[in-house]
């Protein structure tokens, strides 16, 4: 079959722009999403412009019964997994903690923490009995530092920095490599779900400089990837050349 890789939260933004650069590099692609159209859509493309074999999962990873059921019951020509790219996130609202809305923690705990838990347990134990496998969680800058009103998301983003730490040390002896890739500002529907569905609040987020793109994401996880097998590329943050940190930006407005 050649490599395998699963890539959640492959139907818009960084996951569709990994998936095909991933397919690009020759990697048979399983992606998974909760948008069906959207993810036949991608692998239609995937299979027409790059020949390569694409399975879809429509499923939720914050629900562990689907979880379990999609990921674990994998046909035998899919489920010896080399590379998972945990993509699944999601920032809702953006409000200080005392003005919170209970249901944009729980959206935010239950996708960005939860559901990449319950994805990379059930592939590390398929790569602890091969013995060997990468797993790549995207972070965030806000997983690095926090800013006003990002309470909750700057914390699930920490608990992915932490986890993917606690992975390298828990997997490495298996021959599991474990990396982070943190971006910056990137233009996707980020901002649009955030501001859920407010389009012009979105774009505001990236008038005067110029934000990363999907791509430009993509291109690092394949460049992660692609390292020598004695090479792990634990940790990388990507960032807008106009971005100092995470809430200094040069707008020139």
């Amino acid at each position: 079959m050649g490599k395998i890789a699963l890539i959640t939260g492959a139907s818009s933004g960084i996951g569709e722009a990994v998936a095909c650069s991933l397919a690009n590099e020759g990697y048979k692609l399983i992606i998974t999403g909760r948008r069906v159209s959207q993810l036949s859509k991608l692998a239609k493309k995937i299979e027409t412009e790059y020949k390569t074999k694409v399975l879809t999962l429509s499923f939720d990873v914050r629900e562990l019964s689907q979880v379990e059921h999609y990921i674990g019951n994998l046909p035998p020509q899919w489920a010896e997994i080399d590379l998972l790219v945990n993509n699944a996130g999601l920032a809702v609202g953006l409000n200080p903690i005392h003005q919170g809305v209970i249901d944009d923690w729980e959206r935010m705990i239950d996708t960005n923490v939860k559901g990449l838990l319950y994805v990379s347990k059930i592939v590390a134990n398929i790569m602890i009995k091969r013995g060997s496998g990468h797993i790549i969680n995207i972070g965030s800058i806000a997983g690095k530092d926090v800013y006003p009103n990002g309470n909750v998301y700057c914390a699930t983003k920490h608990a992915v920095d932490a986890i993917s730490r606690g992975m390298m040390m828990d997997l490495h002896k298996f021959n599991i490599r474990v990396s982070q890739v943190c971006p910056g500002a990137v233009e996707t529907e980020f901002s649009l779900v955030r501001f859920k569905g407010d389009a012009s609040r979105a774009s505001d987020v990236y008038k005067g400089f110029q934000p990363l793109v999907a791509q430009d994401i993509a291109n690092v996880v394949v460049f992660v990837a692609s390292a020598p097998p004695h090479v792990n590329v634990s940790d990388v943050v990507v960032m807008p050349t106009a971005q100092a940190s995470v809430s200094i930006t040069d707008k020139k407005l």
